[in-house]
């Protein structure tokens, strides 16, 4: 997943570390004048204890002078700047910080990037998004938040150009998924009993599959389930939904062919209720969106069921297609979450990205595979590490 847009990303980084060199982007500053002292003790600190060992061996072999002069040509081979900048790696280190944000790196004392240079950068961005499957307002809000981050900003010069710029993008990444991690668990322990989840989506986006997967979650934590077959467009979609529920042990509620869809989630409802069932979810019809009776279809059935949660599931590979999806399907049922399918197969990884600025929900599960237990809990930091990071 995400191979295109990482593979992409790092050649950007590359190619900006050739584009701009210091006199170009950076604005010259005044050149530092630290204090005498500091430099004069620093040379006899590294090595004077060192150095007097070997003096008492002195008078006894004088003959043998090789180890003495090793150490102090070390020493001078570093100028002054070169042992500042060991020293502030080791700082570094120290305090273990791996991926700093751009705003961490920020100092009094640094280099301010030009406007000129940078917007060469952003507009490779753009094409990199772009041919990502990115949408086009996602781009621009991608953009606007390098350049707020970058554009007459000061860096600590122990960081190089790529590793800035990386910074940036990563934090503008952040700032576009706005998502506030959704605790589907945590969520569902503080449900009144039984909790009523609503699946919608087009047909082929693997909606009864991630369905059945959600369904083993729950019954993992110990709590019982309920599926409402309420795609009865389809007969085959209802004979799908009864394989799972076979497979996992848990009741079905369904009705025949072309029945109403929102008596069938009435019905499973009302079952879960009597029998003190934990979890009802219900699986809708995926004609396409664009279809009026779809959507009233779905209206209807929220009215009737009352779910606690909508969730869409989106196909990854669908590109805008998902995007489009989504923003309907919330516009008209309100959307509260998203799962996204057919993540391992995503080699660009455009649609999670701009679903979730699309329509502003987070993004619950992710599904990695056709196994029941082939569903991730998302995080924002999960798919940044898959964008940038080579593995």
């Amino acid at each position: 997943m995400f191979e295109s847009l990482k593979s992409k990303m790092k050649g950007l980084f590359s190619k900006a570390n050739k584009q701009l060199d210091e006199e170009k982007v950076y604005k010259k500053e005044e050149p530092e004048l630290p204090p005498e002292p500091e430099a004069v003790p620093e040379t006899p600190k590294a090595e004077a204890p060192v150095e007097t060992a070997p003096v008492d061996a002195v008078p006894e072999k004088a003959s043998v002078p090789e180890p003495a002069p090793e150490p102090p040509k070390e020493e001078p081979k570093l100028s002054r700047k070169e042992m500042l900048k060991l020293r502030k790696q080791e700082k570094k280190e120290s305090k273990n910080v791996a991926q700093p944000s751009s705003s961490s790196i920020v100092s009094d004392s640094g280099k301010k990037i030009k406007e000129d240079p940078l917007d060469e950068i952003l507009d490779e961005l753009e094409i990199i998004l772009l041919e990502a499957d990115v949408a086009y307002p996602v781009v621009e809000e991608i953009k606007a938040g390098v350049r707020e981050n970058l554009l007459g900003r000061k860096y600590d010069r122990s960081y190089t150009l790529e590793q800035v710029v990386e910074m940036a993008v990563k934090d503008a990444v952040r700032d576009v998924l706005k998502i506030n991690e959704f605790d589907f668990d945590g969520w569902l322990a503080q449900q009144s009993r039984p909790a009523v989840i609503m699946f919608v989506g087009i047909n082929g986006t693997g909606k009864t599959t991630a369905i059945a997967k959600i369904a083993k979650r729950v019954q993992d934590q110990g709590m019982t389930v309920v599926m409402a077959a309420c795609d009865t467009f389809r007969a085959g979609a209802i004979e799908q939904l009864t394989i799972h529920s076979d497979r996992l042990g848990c009741k079905i509620v369904k009705q025949a062919h072309d029945a109403d869809p929102s008596a069938v989630a009435f019905d499973a409802i009302e079952h879960a209720k009597s029998k003190r069932k934990d979890v009802v979810l219900i699986d809708t019809a995926g004609r396409m969106q664009t279809n009026n009776n779809l959507i009233e279809e779905m209206k209807k059935i929220v009215r009737v069921a009352k779910p606690d949660l909508k969730v869409f599931v989106g196909d990854s590979l669908a590109g805008n297609d998902a995007i489009e999806q989504a923003k309907v399907f919330d516009a008209a049922i309100g959307v509260d979450a998203i799962i996204l399918t057919k993540i391992d197969t995503d080699a660009k990884g455009g649609a999670a990205l701009s679903i979730a600025h699309t329509i502003g929900k987070p993004i619950a599960f992710v599904c990695n595979g056709q196994e029941y237990d082939d569903i991730i809990k998302f995080n924002t930091e999960w798919m940044i590490d898959r964008m940038f990071n080579d593995d």
